[in-house]
């Protein structure tokens, strides 16, 4: 892989405070050959075992969906980022994130490949000990064994710590009895390590336990019946006094919460480029399907409505792959530099995941939202037989919707992600604040009337991003000045602020990876990259300003509500895209190509 770069360390969080430029970033053209390769073994795997199959998946065939797992397994498929001591492949986390990219386009079958890679096998990789791992992560690398995570109870969804299964000492102190009740857990039907969540006696937080099937006192409902990802295992699991012996606990006791959030930031940041394989094969389906149907006597295709539709799954995908490689690659090296400075290997992996939070939660939020206005337009491009099960947007639709729920629900992230930053800014690790009051003092003093250098390519979107910034600085700033600690209250706020952030994130990361590929190829070689940047950029601006508006709304009054908004207009200023050719050249490429456009 290129190497990005050598400039100080980005923190987390740290893109709405500090300008990045095109060099330090990594772009999904810079794989290696050796990941392109392992990229090309999922999508022959999808190929040969999961397209042909898809029907037989969804109807629970017995024995099949396991199966499948095993020739993964044999492909090496579930050890991707699994060190080679046990039993994995050893390659980094962008590389991980690459195959769950590509297997986003397996259905069901990506539901149990992200259980079992993620949340199943990496508490054990992450927290376990030497014993522990020999003993586990070797047979869940291969897939010998198949993994599931036991978190949600029916009263401890989003507020996981609330839940009620417990683990009692028995009297010898050999063993923890677990009694209590497990759902919505994917793979449970055919997993043979359970990772399993329970308080001990009265403790406040959560202990995790590795659980083996075979083991008494495990009891399963029925497989779920639901609206999508029909073919993957979901039921509910009962503990009746399952002993587990006591060198089965995972990490510490009461750091079962802790394994949990950490867990689910490597989950987020997976799911969002677990998204885009899915994303563009139901833009190639719906740019097919529009060349070959005619109405009026002429295709689809031809019409610009329908342009309309297949630039924007191509613009929006574009963005999300864009901006979840460049946080996989800011997680890839703050790893690097953490194991450089002495860190053991698995710990700095925790840590670069969890320094780099923020970046995960927006990508879950922004991938999976754009998973399901992709389907959503597919279906439409499709019309009747879209909603026909006979065409392949019925499923497409119905296993999208679930990507806005798990991994934490969209609505948790937005706060959470903003949540972090307040955090960051308060315990002085993100200097938010001097930014904030330096835009607030910008907003009464006399504008500066300076040109800024317009001459370098991409220099007028660049700057548009760095207004975006003070916008949601100015924003943020003053609704933490109003509220004070009672801004994680005000919820209506909050998700405003997140829409901010999210935007210019992604924005920012798409307009970079199009000057990028200008540099590296010329700027004819870059044609469509550089029109679907600066098609999301125009519509990033219009998001901002209307989230920005609407939580200045919120909480100014009068004069100050005046000056505000003024100050949304003039940090949302932008000279207007013809948006239209825009979306007429990158379609024209999808039409021509009968697909994905790159």
């Amino acid at each position: 892989m290129e190497a990005t770069l050598e400039k100080d360390a980005i923190k987390g969080g740290e893109f709405l405070i500090r300008e990045t430029s095109a060099d330090e970033i990594f772009i999904p053209e810079e794989f290696s050959e050796e990941q392109q390769m392992m990229a090309q073994a999922c999508k022959d795997f999808i190929e040969k075992e999961i397209a042909p199959n898809h029907e037989r998946i969804d109807k629970m065939e017995e024995g099949l969906m396991p199966s499948l797992m095993d020739k993964a397994g044999e492909l090496g498929l579930l050890g991707v980022s699994i060190p080679e001591a046990y039993g994995g492949l050893g390659m980094n986390f962008n590389t991980g994130m690459l195959i769950a990219d590509i297997m986003g386009a397996a259905g069901s079958f990506s539901t149990a490949y992200g259980a079992h890679t993620g949340i199943g096998t990496l508490p054990i990789l992450y927290y376990g000990t030497e014993e522990q791992k020999k003993n586990y992560v070797t047979k869940l690398a291969t897939g010998e064994w198949k993994a599931c995570y036991c978190l949600t109870e029916p009263d401890a969804g989003s507020d996981a710590n609330s839940g009620k299964t417990k683990a009692t000492l028995t009297d010898d102190g050999k063993h923890y009895l677990i009694n209590g009740q497990k759902m919505w857990i994917s793979n449970a039907g055919f997993a043979d390590l359970l990772i399993v969540f329970a308080k001990i006696d009265d403790d406040k937080n959560l202990t995790a336990f590795i659980v083996e099937r075979t083991w008494d006192g495990i009891t399963m409902n029925d497989e779920e019946v639901k609206l999508g990802i029909k073919g993957s295992s979901t039921r509910q699991v009962f503990f009746n006094d399952v002993k587990v012996p006591v060198e089965n606990m995972l990490s510490d006791r009461e750091n079962g919460f802790k394994i949990a959030v950490n867990i689910l930031n490597i989950g987020r940041i997976k799911l969002a480029s677990g998204v885009i394989g899915g994303c563009k094969e139901v833009a190639t389906q719906a740019t097919q399907y529009a060349n070959d149907r005619k109405q009026f006597g002429t295709p689809l295709s031809t019409f610009g409505a329908i342009k309309h539709k297949l630039a924007e799954m191509a613009t929006r995908t574009f963005a999300t792959e864009s901006a979840a490689y460049r946080a996989g690659q800011n997680i890839d090296d703050k790893i690097e530099d953490l194991i450089a400075d002495g860190m053991p290997e698995q710990e700095a992996k925790l840590k670069g995941v969890e320094q780099f939070a923020i970046e995960c939660a927006i990508m879950k939020v922004h991938g999976s939202e754009v998973l399901d206005y992709i389907v959503d337009e597919g279906v439409q491009v499709y019309g009747g037989m879209g909603f026909s099960e006979d065409a392949p947007m019925a499923r497409a639709y119905r296993d999208a919707r679930i990507a806005r729920i798990y991994e934490g629900t969209n609505e948790i992230n937005r706060m959470l992600l903003v949540g972090m930053i307040l955090k960051r800014a308060m315990k002085g690790e993100l200097d938010v604040m001097g930014p904030a009051m330096a835009v607030a003092k910008e907003l009464t003093s006399v504008p500066s009337f300076a040109t800024p250098d317009l001459s370098q390519p991409f220099a007028a979107e660049k700057e548009v991003i760095k207004k975006l910034k003070k916008a949601v600085l100015m924003v943020a700033g003053k609704a933490a000045q109003t509220f004070g600690p009672g801004l994680n209250d005000e919820q209506e706020i909050l998700m405003n602020l997140a829409d901010m952030v999210i935007e210019i994130y992604v924005a920012e990361s798409t307009i970079l990876r199009a000057e990028k590929l200008v540099s590296k190829n010329g700027e004819d070689s870059a044609k469509l990259q550089v029109a679907m940047a600066k098609l999301y950029l125009s519509q990033a601006v219009q998001k901002v300003n209307n989230a920005g508006n609407e939580a200045v709304a919120c909480f100014a009054t009068g004069d100050e509500m005046k000056v505000m908004l003024m100050g949304m207009k003039r940090f949302t200023k932008m000279d207007p895209y013809n948006t239209r050719d825009l979306r007429r050249e990158i379609a024209d490429v999808m039409i021509e190509k009968g697909g994905f456009p790159y």
